[in-house]
């Protein structure tokens, strides 16, 4: 039995999961979290089935060992091709990340839905049978953003190479008359102002990050595993590439105890 002030452990193929961490950690100030950012190894989207179970697998293992009381995988593409293996082999709680399908089909005025995520997440089963279950009259636009995980974690979000990439991507779904946009990888919502110049007040964006905070607190009151302790919050970071990146997307967070460490794993 896991103590209620042992951490919360989240991986990702790299820093792209820091978005849910953040809006867990705001929900759950309390919290002790350990993120596991697998950048060496990014993105997933472009590996088969297999591998981004072997490194699910390697990650939580990490994460276990640092006595993590849940984890939260913060990676759409590792969640809808490995999550079910992950519950059936361990037996701590997961928390999963899937594109905001059903939300934005019930958001939706013109029917029709734009999503924008990688090639791992849109060829999986999981993903199938969710779209699966959206109405036949809500018109589904899947659109794979190549490229776009390798510029975010290169620390290049305003470069002119990711709003020509962004705008190929985005602009043939315009012209489909969506009016919801999913994001469907956790890296996607740092690029949320840059998509917002191309689509205009005419889309709604939508991603997952706020649900999912909800839903980890609830897993924890269920499991009665919620810090119960009122004290600062500690916050460690491993990634196993060069931190620069992620010691960019952090530190506007001043107000939180993070530790970062360079580690293979």
């Amino acid at each position: 039995m896991k103590a209620n002030n042992s951490p919360i452990g989240f991986f990702d193929s790299g820093i792209g999961g820091t978005s849910i961490w953040k809006e867990v950690t705001e929900l759950l100030p309390f919290e002790n979290t350990i993120y596991l950012s697998d950048s060496k190894n990014a993105p997933y989207g472009e590996k088969s089935q297999q591998e981004i179970i072997d490194l699910s697998i390697k990650n939580t293992e990490f994460l276990l060992n640092k006595n993590c009381k849940l984890i939260v995988v913060a990676c759409n593409t590792a969640t809808t091709n490995a999550i079910k293996i992950l519950r059936e082999k361990y037996s701590i709680p997961f928390i999963g990340i899937e594109p905001a399908i059903k939300p934005a089909a019930l958001k939706t005025k013109s029917k029709a839905v734009g999503i924008l995520a990688t090639k791992g997440t849109l060829n999986s089963q999981l993903f199938e049978k969710t779209s699966g279950k959206i109405e036949t009259h809500i018109k589904i636009y899947e659109t794979i953003g190549k490229g776009l995980v390798e510029l975010i974690e290169d620390g290049k979000i305003h470069s002119t190479k990711m709003k020509t990439l962004l705008k190929s991507y985005i602009d043939p779904m315009l012209k489909k008359n969506i009016d919801c946009l999913v994001l469907g990888c956790t890296h996607y919502p740092y690029l949320i102002p840059i998509i917002q110049d191309i689509v205009k007040e005419k889309v709604q964006i939508i991603d997952s990050g706020l649900a999912v905070a909800r839903q980890t607190k609830a897993v924890l009151e269920k499991n009665l595993l919620l810090n119960i302790e009122s004290s600062q919050a500690f916050h460690q970071f491993y990634i196993n590439k060069e931190k620069k990146v992620l010691k960019a997307i952090l530190s506007y967070l001043k107000n939180k105890s993070i530790e970062i460490n360079e580690k293979e794993f």
